[in-house]
Formats: C-alpha cells, structure tokens, sequence
C-alpha cells in the first residue's frame, strides 16, 4: 500500500536538516571555545615567557685577610776561580756559612736543601776562569723565623756570601680549598644584596638563581703591590684573598 501523506517526506527532511544544522552549530561553538582558550593560553604563556626573561646581571664581592703558611727562600750564589779545585772549595764555603746561618737561627737541618750546580769555565785574554753557581732552597712552615731570617740576611754577606739577583724570601698561602666554601657563600650575598637594591629601585622583586659564574680567586699582597720576593722587591706574609662572582637573578 502506498504512503500518500504529503507531510511525511518533508518533516523528514526537515529534520535531518535541523540535525545537521545542530551538528554544525555544536562543532563551531567548540571549534570557537577551543580558540578562545588557546588564545587565552598562548596570551598567558608569552606574558610567563616575558617575565621570566626578566633577570639582572650582578656582581659580588668576597675578601679574606690571611698570613701565609708556607716561606721558600731561592738562594743563588757563585764563586770564580782560575780552576775548578778551586772555585769549587769557595762555593762550599758559601754553601757552609749558608748553612751555619740558619742552623743559628733555629731552622732544622732539612730546611735547607741543595737546588742545582752549574759549573761553566771560559778564557779571558788567555786566563781560564772557573765559575760555580750553586743554588740552595729553605722550605719552612715557621713563618715569623723565615721573616726573622729575611731581615738579618745583611748578616750572610758578613760571613762572606754575596747572594745574586733573584734570591729572595716568598711566602705563600696554601690554605685557599678551606676558605672556597664560605667566601663564594659571602661573594653570592653580596651579589644578592645588589640585585635587591636593583629591583627595589625598579619596583619588582629578586627571585632565584638563573645563572651563575664562581670567578677567580686571586691571593695578593695585602699592603702594596709586590710579591715573590726577588728582583729587590720583599714579599710579605700578609695576604688578600679575593674572589667576584658574576650571577644573573630572575626579577619578578
């Protein structure tokens, strides 16, 4: 039998055509909502992104006065002669009277060790002449004997030894590794401290760590400009121990 109801093919289409038209309302809205929250996220995640580009570079400072714990004294010496039987008894006259000094000032036997001979012979206008150059080391711990004896060398040259260019008292500090820890601790403090005054004058706040650069440390003299002894310039015992640290702080 066959369907004559004019109302039956058409409300069918009708409503297919209102499914569809839902369908695509419905997939729009979300397509729409999708955009406007990654929008909203992306927008969120570039101002995150810019802020967290916001960081100032500063510098601490750490300083340690100290007294050195280690006093080497190069000595160099030489004796001429026109043989080498000869030059070779007044280096090892030197050598004794060297010696003696330091026995006298209280210095241990192994203070002192020998460094090197070197023995060179040449004709002067057809006289040979012998050289011996002799060097000894004092190696000591005893600083406040090793200034004594750097203060009364005059008396060396009282006994007969003239030492060369280059001989001279150098003090050391050899206790740096200790002191690290605590010195870098101080120098980022300090480097926190300007990157406080920084933000407080930008109006923002200091957050942590974004990078940071240990930096050297450096042993100088404490007072004046020498150090090493030698080439006529006394070394001193009292040392600087200085270290600047480069660190970049996130503002925020």
């Amino acid at each position: 039998m066959t369907d004559t109801n004019p109302y039956t093919a058409s409300s069918a289409r009708a409503f297919f055509a209102d499914a569809t038209t839902r369908r695509w309302l419905a997939s729009a809205g979300v397509l729409t909502l999708g955009l406007v929250v990654g929008g909203y996220l992306l927008g969120n995640g570039l101002v995150r992104a810019r802020e967290a580009d916001r960081s100032v570079t500063v510098r601490g400072l750490a300083e340690r006065d100290v007294t050195a714990d280690l006093a080497t004294w190069s000595l160099s010496y030489s004796a001429k002669a026109g043989d080498l039987a000869t030059a070779q008894a007044d280096a090892e006259q030197d050598s004794e009277a060297i010696r003696a000094y330091f026995r006298e000032l209280g210095f241990p036997a192994e203070a002192l060790q020998p460094a090197g001979v070197n023995v060179s012979q040449y004709s002067n206008n057809g006289v040979q002449e012998v050289t011996v150059r002799q060097n000894m080391t004092l190696r000591s711990n005893d600083i406040k004997r090793a200034q004594e004896a750097a203060r009364r060398q005059f008396d060396l040259v009282r006994r007969g030894v003239v030492l060369e260019d280059g001989s001279g008292m150098s003090y050391k500090f050899t206790g740096l590794g200790a002191l690290k820890p605590a010195m870098i601790a101080q120098a980022t403090k300090d480097a926190r401290a300007s990157a406080e005054q920084f933000a407080k004058d930008s109006g923002t706040s200091v957050g942590s760590i974004k990078s940071a650069s240990q930096g050297y440390f450096s042993i100088a003299p404490r007072d004046g400009d020498s150090e090493g002894g030698g080439g006529g310039a006394p070394d001193s015992p009292f040392k600087r121990v200085r270290v600047v640290t480069t660190i970049d702080f996130y503002l925020r």
